[in-house]
């Protein structure tokens, strides 16, 4: 069997599951990725890795050679500073990449911006009103014109709100940093990152370019809704709720601004993928099962 070839623009929680879900499928890799830090090996789930230095407009030039390689390139380092730093970086540096199969840019549902609790998908209007959600729509125009000039294997992912068995309520609520704000109608939707791995899993064998999935599961809701059912699972008091104009974080805030029921219908019925956590129950409940 021969090797696939696979180069990670940033190695975070979503990236590292994706690794973890191609080693399970043992699949032959030969993986590159790309931190901060100088350019160095290292080990993971004994697959040895060169993470090549790549930060800013700054980059090992030694890293070319393996991206010219690459079969699959997923890109998971947002925009820094305004810029997507990615693609201004192929855009200087490459006019082909032959080998390349599939190029996955993974962006964020907040490019949609507030649309009153209603639903919205793929062919909805983008108006992102967070300076995270305009930067993201810039990313994706970046790579939308990209892909045009160069002819290449995109597609855009753009994800809800990412929880795991590291970064969920339950944790916030275990150490007291989890809060319930008082706003009715606020609606965000969610996916558990195993879910993003296997559908980045799927669509090796099914692929088509220049196309934008929703990644989010079944059940959009409100913030209160999934901390009352996690201090239930626990079995402790809720936090009492908040008024929005006393949160102090920004981020938190922004996050807030936003109402909408983000639809997954073109994700599930593409990549023909039935949610393994349809809804935050499953996820919470699985996470609570497997601390325990």
């Amino acid at each position: 069997m021969s090797k696939i070839k696979v180069f990670c623009f940033g190695f975070g929680q979503v990236a590292e599951c994706f690794v973890n879900k191609l080693i399970k499928e043992k699949k032959d890799l030969d993986l590159a990725i790309t931190s901060r830090d100088e350019t160095h090996q290292i080990e993971y789930n004994n697959l040895k890795i060169t993470s090549f230095f790549f930060k800013d407009d700054k980059f090992d030039a030694s890293l070319k050679t393996k991206l010219e390689e690459a079969n699959y390139i997923l890109i998971s380092i947002p925009p820094i500073d305004g810029k997507e730093i990615v693609a201004n970086y192929l855009d200087a540096h490459f006019k082909n990449l032959r080998n390349c199969r599939w190029i996955t840019y993974l962006s964020a549902t907040s490019v949609y911006g507030d649309h009153k609790g209603n639903w919205v998908n793929e062919e909805s209007i983008t108006k992102p009103t967070s300076l995270s959600g305009i930067n993201r729509l810039k990313a994706e125009n970046s790579w939308t014109s990209l892909s045009k000039k160069n002819n290449l294997p995109l597609q855009i992912f753009r994800l809800a709100g990412i929880y795991s068995k590291k970064f969920n309520i339950l944790r916030r609520l275990k150490t007291g940093k989890a809060q319930i704000i008082d706003k009715k109608n606020h609606f965000f939707s969610r996916i558990h990152v195993e879910d993003i791995a296997n559908i980045l899993f799927k669509s090796f064998d099914n692929f088509k370019k220049n196309q934008i999935y929703n990644i989010c599961d079944d059940k959009p809701t409100s913030q209160s809704e999934v901390v009352a059912f996690g201090a239930k699972l626990l079995k402790i008091k809720q936090p009492s709720p908040v008024k929005l104009e006393e949160i102090e974080s920004e981020m938190l805030q922004n996050f807030y601004k936003d109402s909408k029921k983000v639809d997954n219908k073109k994700m599930k019925n593409f990549f023909k993928y039935n949610l393994k956590y349809p809804t935050y129950k499953e996820g919470l409940n699985y996470i609570f099962n497997d601390n325990i």
